[in-house]
C-alpha cells in the first residue's frame, strides 16, 4: 500500500513449467530475506522475483510425489467420475490456435460455474478449502488469461470465438493482467518467500461487507486490492520496502489508517483499508482512491476490472479466490502455491 512513493516488488510474469524446485518444502524454519509475492499483484513497477535456487514453504502444499505407475493411472482413471476426468490437469497444455483456445476456455468456465455452484450449495466457501472441481478449472482459467497477457494477438482473435458473455470476462481478465504484467520487472537473486492458506472464503466475504458497511467503500474493489496485493492474504512475506500484512501497509501508513489494529489481522486490515480508501476519495472517486493506495494507472485499472467481474456475478469473487500464486524470475516463472 503506498504511504510514500516508492518502488514495491510483486510477482508476475508468463506462464511456464514448475521446476522441481517448486516441488519441495523447506524443512525447518523460513528466515531470512521475505519478499512479497502473488499471483498478479505488482507495486510501484517491479515483481517480486527469485532466482531458480529459490525454495517456499506452505502450511497447505506438500512435496509432489513419483508419478503413479501406468497400471496405478488407469486403475484412477477408471475409479473417477465423469465430471473429474474432465477437469484440466494443473499443467495442462493451453491451446494456441485461437478457435480451440476458446473452446476449451468456455468448457473451463462451464465446468468452473458449475463446481463453485455445488460448492456454495453445501456451504463450503464458509469451510475452508475448495474442491478440485473448483481448484483446477479456476487454475486453468488464470492459466489462459495469463497466456492470453502475453500473446495479444491470439487474444484478440480468441475473443471473436466466444460468446458476448465471455468474451467480455475475458477481454476484462487479459487487460487486467496484462496491465500488471507491464510494471513487472524480473530480479536476480535468491529469495525465500512465505505462503499461507488463505481464510475460507465466506470469512473474507463477511470482512469484505463489514468494512463496506462501515466505511462505503464496495466490497468488491476491497476484494480487488487484496487479490492484487496478496492472493486474499496467501502471500505473508513482507515486501523489501517494509509493506506487511495482507492489504500491504506501509508502516507510517498504517498508523495514520489502522485504528490501532493488528497488520497482520485480515478484519483489521481491510477495514484500515476501506479507511483509506475513504479517505482518499472513495466511494465518489475510485480512480483516485485507488490511485493513493498504489501510484500506477495500470493498478487502478487492473482492480477496478476485477471489481467489476465480481459485481456481474458473485461466483467471479469464488474463481478469484482459487487464484493461485506466482513469482516472476530470471529463469522463468513458478507457481508457489496450489496443486
Amino acid at each position: 500500500m503506498n504511504g510514500r512513493p516508492g518502488r514495491r516488488l510483486r510477482p508476475d510474469g508468463r506462464e511456464g513449467r514448475r521446476p522441481p524446485w517448486s516441488r519441495r518444502l523447506l524443512a525447518g524454519v523460513l528466515a531470512g530475506l521475505f519478499v512479497p509475492i502473488s499471483g498478479c499483484a505488482v507495486g510501484q513497477g517491479d515483481a517480486a522475483s527469485v532466482t531458480g535456487s529459490a525454495t517456499r514453504q506452505t502450511a497447505s502444499v506438500r512435496p509432489t510425489s513419483e508419478p503413479p505407475s501406468q497400471s496405478q493411472s488407469q486403475s484412477q482413471s477408471q475409479s473417477q467420475s465423469p465430471s473429474a476426468v474432465d477437469l484440466p490437469a494443473p499443467d495442462a497444455a493451453i491451446p494456441k490456435d485461437p478457435a480451440r483456445l476458446a473452446d476449451a476456455l468456455s468448457r473451463t468456465v462451464a465446468l468452473l460455474r458449475d463446481g463453485i455452484d455445488d460448492w456454495v450449495r453445501t456451504g463450503g466457501p464458509a469451510k475452508g478449502k475448495a474442491p478440485e472441481s473448483v481448484i483446477l478449472p479456476a487454475l486453468y482459467e488464470q492459466r489462459v488469461y495469463r497466456y492470453l497477457a502475453g500473446n495479444p494477438k491470439i487474444a484478440s482473435r480468441t475473443y471473436g470465438e466466444l460468446s458476448k458473455d465471455l468474451a467480455g470476462r475475458a477481454r476484462d481478465n487479459v487487460t487486467a493482467v496484462r496491465n500488471l504484467l507491464s510494471l513487472a520487472h524480473p530480479v536476480s537473486g535468491t529469495a525465500k518467500f512465505r505462503v499461507e492458506p488463505p481464510e475460507p472464503a465466506d470469512a473474507l466475504l463477511k470482512h469484505f461487507r463489514r468494512a463496506e458497511r462501515r466505511f462505503g467503500v464496495e466490497w468488491e474493489v476491497l476484494a480487488a486490492v487484496m487479490l492484487v496485493e496478496t492472493k486474499f492474504g496467501r502471500v505473508r512475506s513482507p515486501s523489501y520496502t517494509g509493506a506487511e500484512g495482507p492489504m500491504q501497509f506501509m508502516p507510517g501508513t498504517w498508523k495514520a489508517y489502522g485504528m490501532g489494529g493488528d497488520v497482520h489481522d485480515t478484519r483489521d486490515a481491510l477495514l484500515a483499508a476501506a479507511n483509506y480508501l475513504h479517505a482518499s476519495g472513495a466511494p465518489g472517486d475510485y480512480r483516485r482512491a485507488l490511485y493513493a493506495y498504489n501510484h500506477s494507472n495500470a493498478y487502478v485499472d487492473a482492480v477496478l476490472l476485477h471489481a467489476r467481474q465480481m459485481k456481474r456475478d458473485v461466483r467471479n469473487y469464488y474463481a478469484y479466490y482459487n487464484w493461485q500464486v506466482y513469482v516472476i524470475t530470471t529463469r522463468g516463472e513458478r507457481r508457489l502455491t496450489g496443486p
